[in-house]
């Protein structure tokens, strides 16, 4: 298969093809342009053949919709096609600057699609039905199973850009105590997780992407505000279930992991992060917040 069209899926895990048209193409983040200059063809181009690899283009090539249903499903297989090619490159005198190793897996890492621990499969399912079965009546030179591998791996991308987005913006760390992801000066990307304030199920497509719908959090903390132990009040400080807080006095590892500190009296936030929505943060109080 050409290399441009599995650099442009391993893109689609960074960039958004959907928010850029043909006047805003030269605006695509990184390495949008640098595939561009690679390939020489315009951001056009690449973007329109991302938009192939995922089907919102409905004229693009059934090939490119079979080769995105098999690698985005398999993780392992894009890593190792996207090194191959990598190293083929190198090979041929192509270098960093030339093609840079985007997704940061050229010296040892491992591709890791973030924030997938939110996603319930039949949650997909239920929410793909009616998606699947139109692109079964106006795409009928497309198989079922690839309309179906395709509008999963979609959404589990949308959610991987997403998780980026949220732990970029609270700078790779606990927004509820402050632990980093950096370790040994290298992002460990199973050490934070990043969960949407109002969960996926209950957001419409345009919460989902929202990373002020979001907050970086370190695994324990995570859970606990997913189950409404803990919740974030209007003024950014961090709000105890009253279960939760007298259960401090009997179990002292659970003090340890809930008190102040580790847990900071506020959202722990770099000063130029753009602030959760409060919108987002009520409903969690509402709907999620154990308050008896």
């Amino acid at each position: 298969m050409p290399s441009e069209v599995v650099l442009c899926l391993c893109a689609s895990l960074l960039v958004d093809h959907s928010r850029f048209g043909s006047g805003s193409a030269h605006r695509a983040g990184f390495p949008v342009q640098k595939l561009a200059e690679l390939y020489k063809r315009p951001p056009t181009s690449i973007l329109a053949k991302m938009a192939n690899l995922d089907g919102t283009r409905s004229n693009g090539g059934r090939h490119e919709l079979e080769v995105s249903a098999r690698m985005s499903a398999d993780s392992a297989l894009l890593q190792d096609v996207y090194l191959r090619i990598l190293r083929a490159a190198r090979a041929e005198g192509i270098d960093r600057d030339s093609l840079p190793d985007f997704l940061e897996l050229e010296h040892g890492g491992t591709l890791w699609l973030a924030g997938q621990e939110e996603l319930v499969p039949s949650e997909i399912e239920s929410e793909l039905e009616g998606t699947i079965e139109k692109w079964a009546r106006d795409r009928t030179d497309v198989p079922i199973e690839v309309t179906q591998r395709v509008l999963t791996s979609t959404v589990r991308i949308g959610q991987h850009r997403f998780a980026r987005a949220v732990m970029s913006n609270h700078g790779n760390r606990c927004v509820f105590c402050g632990m980093s992801s950096v370790v040994g000066g290298r992002r460990r990307p199973r050490m934070l997780t990043a969960s949407h304030i109002k969960p996926w199920r209950d957001s419409s497509n345009k919460e989902r992407l929202d990373h002020l719908n979001g907050l970086a959090a370190c695994p324990t903390h995570d859970v606990a505000f997913d189950t409404g132990l803990i919740t974030v009040a209007e003024d950014l400080s961090i709000t105890y279930a009253h279960d939760l807080e007298r259960a401090f006095e009997e179990d002292e590892p659970l003090r340890r992991a809930f008190g102040k500190p580790p847990l900071a009296d506020k959202l722990i936030l770099p000063s130029n992060a753009d602030l959760p929505d409060r919108r987002y943060l009520g409903w969690h109080r509402t709907k999620i917040f154990v308050s008896d």
